[in-house]
């Protein structure tokens, strides 16, 4: 909570880690280590352990166990997808958007440059949401088969893609659809067994989970082959011993973050627009990026800031005063140029923009230290 101590508003790109959680992966890294392939009891132990994680993911999802693949992240999860829908389901034409996270950008931009795929990018409205008539447009003027991959939240301004109507769009037009869901799964309620996607990922460091595990969601009625080759992990479908304590911990922390969602999301969206109030009080120059108040993430809000000798230094300066706040995915973080979500919806070279984001741990006393601070910074 608020203190003197750091002020870590960068929740977006990774969540502490739940005690909770870190209990239930506890015995999995001292007396339960053996390994999920083995016959012999301890290995049964650990295989048990990544099966009746499968179940609590797919129930929570809605989805049927055999549809959840675990992975590394969501990193691994969007290049599995993008790739298996051109080597696999025929896809030789990819739309997409410049607003995705680059797991999807240099996925898609590899294919092009060296597969010789084709590439549309559909347009963007001026408050950051896809356009979805042009999205149509695209669907319908193109003779090849589609692979649709666009995100379900953007990490950096946090609009939100209404799933359902992008997938029936892509169903009308037989192309395949991937969803980086990322920044939604162990946010929002999911229902997938009533949602039109092939593809969708999650990663368990955005909801108080471990680093380094992830889910990929497959339809039932898609049929790959493996991206990572070796043995017979995953169903045939993900070579390499499995991460035990991460997969029971990404279970864990999704059962969690399930289990108090209504009440967590409506105190992390009251701490989002009340900074939005107290920056507008006390920096009327302010700008806010994409949707905040609309159809957005309750847990991001991106402001742009106007350039000055000082406000240049803003990131910098906000972390010698022990506040964590990125300018855009940390993904890309100490690369000094700029966010290209940013360039593409507000390409203003006089603003500075930081993407604050927010998660249970924080509270209203460190917002208002934050914006006090900002108004010496600025």
């Amino acid at each position: 909570m608020a203190s003197m101590n750091r002020i870590y508003f960068d929740n977006a790109a990774t969540t502490a880690l739940d005690p909770e959680v870190l209990e239930a992966m506890m015995p999995y890294l001292t007396e339960k280590f053996g390994n999920p392939s083995s016959i012999y009891s301890y290995g049964r132990e650990s295989r048990l352990a990544i099966e009746s994680a499968r179940k609590s993911v797919a129930k929570i999802l809605n989805a049927h166990p055999a549809e959840i693949f675990f992975t590394s992240g969501g990193t691994e999860s969007t290049n599995t997808a993008i790739q298996a829908a051109i080597r696999d389901l025929g896809c030789t034409h990819i739309i997409s958007s410049e607003l995705e996270h680059h797991a999807t950008l240099h996925t898609v931009d590899f294919l092009k440059n060296n597969r010789q795929v084709s590439l549309s990018h559909v347009k963007t409205l001026s408050n950051g949401h896809i356009d979805l008539q042009d999205l149509e447009r695209l669907l319908s003027t193109i003779k090849e088969k589609c692979l649709v991959t666009l995100m379900h939240a953007n990490n950096e301004i946090g609009n939100m893609l209404d799933l359902h109507a992008v997938g029936s769009c892509c169903k009308k037009y037989g192309a395949v659809f991937h969803s980086d869901t990322v920044q939604t799964v162990g946010h929002f309620p999911f229902d997938l067994r009533n949602t039109p996607v092939h593809f969708i990922t999650g990663a368990g460091h955005k909801f108080h989970g471990p680093k380094g595990v992830g889910i990929l969601y497959i339809n039932e009625n898609v049929r790959i082959n493996p991206y990572i080759h070796g043995g017979s992990q995953e169903r045939n479908m993900r070579a390499g011993t499995e991460n035990v304590y991460g997969i029971v911990g990404f279970a864990k922390a999704l059962e969690l973050a399930t289990l108090r969602h209504a009440e967590e999301s409506a105190y992390i969206n009251g701490l989002k627009l009340y900074m939005m109030e107290r920056l507008e009080q006390q920096l009327p120059s302010v700008t806010f990026n994409g949707d905040p108040a609309g159809n957005s993430l309750y847990t991001v809000l991106s402001v742009s800031f106007p350039k000055s000798e000082k406000s240049e230094m803003l990131l910098f300066n906000l972390d010698i005063n022990n506040i964590c706040a990125s300018g855009g995915s940390a993904c890309t973080s100490g690369v000094e140029q700029g966010s290209h979500v940013i360039r593409a919806i507000n390409n203003n070279p006089n603003q500075v923009t930081v993407r604050f984001s927010f998660s249970r741990r924080n509270d209203s006393a460190e917002v208002d230290a934050v914006v006090e601070k900002l108004k010496e910074l600025i």
